[in-house]
């Protein structure tokens, strides 16, 4: 660095520096005292256990006892309360993030009360609701479907909310020149620009309630999950793996199809090629 260059540099404070020094010390000595905090070892002595893990995971020898049907079955399940959730959330959001745009509703006491319903739906994870409707439902797939249902709502309205905020107001000045009522404004002017957005969030959400239902099925929701948690608790580690197989070539499957999708119905090179 040249003598004219270091001239123009900002010469810090020394206040400024010492804290600096005093934040970065700070910061070293917690991430020491974590190190003495935590029970590192047990990382070494839990490495041969996990080899074992390993070798019994590969070994697939009795792949023709086991009971494939139900495995498949349980999997089409997890799909369906991830597809089943989604669509309900996704119904459910579009009129609520109507009610939580600034743009549509413009008393500041109704939005700020719906926006809050939003942060209590997507405030809690899908497993504490899972919890909460196995506990009211009953085990099995509805509980899982509500717990999606419930979570995703309030996900998907904030986007749609925020969506509709965003939009470009000429398209809606020019459907409110015509004379047309608030009902044609809404479906003609502000519908068409928040479609492909809807269209988008609602298939990466069933992308992802895909994996997060498996998670469902571990607090008794049913689906894969619940199947995988039984497993685990005989140490069928061969039967695990395949499970774990059949998540990943399930979600690979629903993520292509999601893609294709989304091509097809919002457009782009890849739909018109």
């Amino acid at each position: 660095m040249s003598a004219s260059v270091t001239r123009h540099l900002p010469k810090i404070p020394l206040e400024r520096r010492t804290l600096h020094w005093g934040i970065g010390a700070g910061a070293f000595a917690y991430f020491v005292y974590l190190l003495w905090l935590f029970d590192f070892d047990r990382i070494f002595t839990g490495l041969p256990k996990l080899w074992v893990i390993v070798r019994l995971m590969i070994d697939w020898t009795l792949f023709a006892e086991w009971d494939h049907a139900e495995l498949i079955h349980s999997m089409a399940e997890t799909v369906a309360m991830a597809f089943l959730g989604t669509f309900l959330a996704t119904v459910l959001a579009l009129p609520l993030g109507f009610m939580g745009a600034r743009n549509i509703v413009p008393s500041p006491v109704f939005r700020f009360m719906t926006r809050r319903l939003f942060d209590g739906c997507r405030g809690l994870d899908q497993f504490i609701w899972a919890l909460v409707f196995v506990r009211a439902v009953g085990l099995g797939p509805i509980a899982g479907i509500l717990a999606i249902m419930v979570a995703e709502t309030g996900i998907l309205a904030k986007l749609f909310a925020e969506a509709i905020e965003n939009i470009d107001t000429k398209q809606v000045d020019g459907i409110r020149s015509t004379g047309a009522g608030r009902l044609a404004e809404l479906r003609f002017g502000v519908v068409p620009q928040i479609l492909p957005v809807m269209i988008s969030q609602a298939l990466y959400s069933i992308e992802s309630n895909s994996r997060e239902a498996t998670i469902l099925g571990l607090v008794g929701a049913g689906g894969i999950g619940l199947r995988l948690s039984e497993r685990i608790q005989i140490n069928a580690w061969d039967q695990v793996a395949y499970v774990i197989v059949l998540i990943l070539i399930t979600v690979a499957a629903i993520d292509s199809l999601s893609k294709w999708l989304r091509l097809r119905l919002i457009g782009g090179p890849a739909a018109r090629g």
